[in-house]
């Protein structure tokens, strides 16, 4: 009798412990703010301790310091997010699955003009444009369809990409 309340209360003990676990692993549903500049309402210019606490479900972290790809990151694999920490921007790409405040990928940028007007600068495969929190850039594919965007809390003369974002 006394192993099976043994047995018992180690299956008890596992089935909390694994439930913990699980608990800061999922983030639940993600809902960028294109005109506040956030992602659950995270700011891209927030610590990566702030991020990681707010948005538990992160694949990976790499820490701010020089050697650091990029300047540090908190990365949401799963979902295509990526905070760039000390640069202050995150980036959204094509796999994203959530819902955002305003209709972004797979848009035509004629689309954006009704919604944002004029880009502050613009590429033949990206445009900028200063919002109120500090810059949204878009990316295009092959058709002329955003395929990522980026949201930083700079303004277009500050902006320091890294050169893997820009792909």
């Amino acid at each position: 009798m006394k192993k099976i309340a043994f047995f018992l209360l180690v299956l008890l003990y596992s089935g909390v412990a694994s439930a913990q676990l699980k608990g800061g692993s999922d983030c639940g549903a993600i809902t960028i703010d294109v005109y506040k500049g956030t992602v659950n309402g995270v700011r891209p210019d927030f610590d990566p301790e702030q991020i990681k606490v707010k948005l538990t479900c992160f694949s990976s972290f790499e820490k701010e310091a020089n050697e650091s790809k990029c300047g540090g990151g908190v990365y949401y694999e799963s979902k295509d997010i990526t905070f760039y920490t000390r640069l202050d921007y995150v980036v959204i790409g094509e796999k994203f699955k959530g819902t955002t405040t305003m209709p972004l990928l797979g848009q035509k940028s004629d689309d954006l003009f009704v919604k944002l007007g004029n880009p502050k600068l613009h590429d033949a495969n990206w445009e900028a444009y200063q919002m109120s929190y500090g810059t949204l850039i878009v990316y295009y594919n092959d058709k002329g369809l955003i395929k990522s965007f980026i949201i930083s809390t700079k303004p277009t003369e500050q902006l320091d990409l890294c050169s893997e974002v820009s792909k």
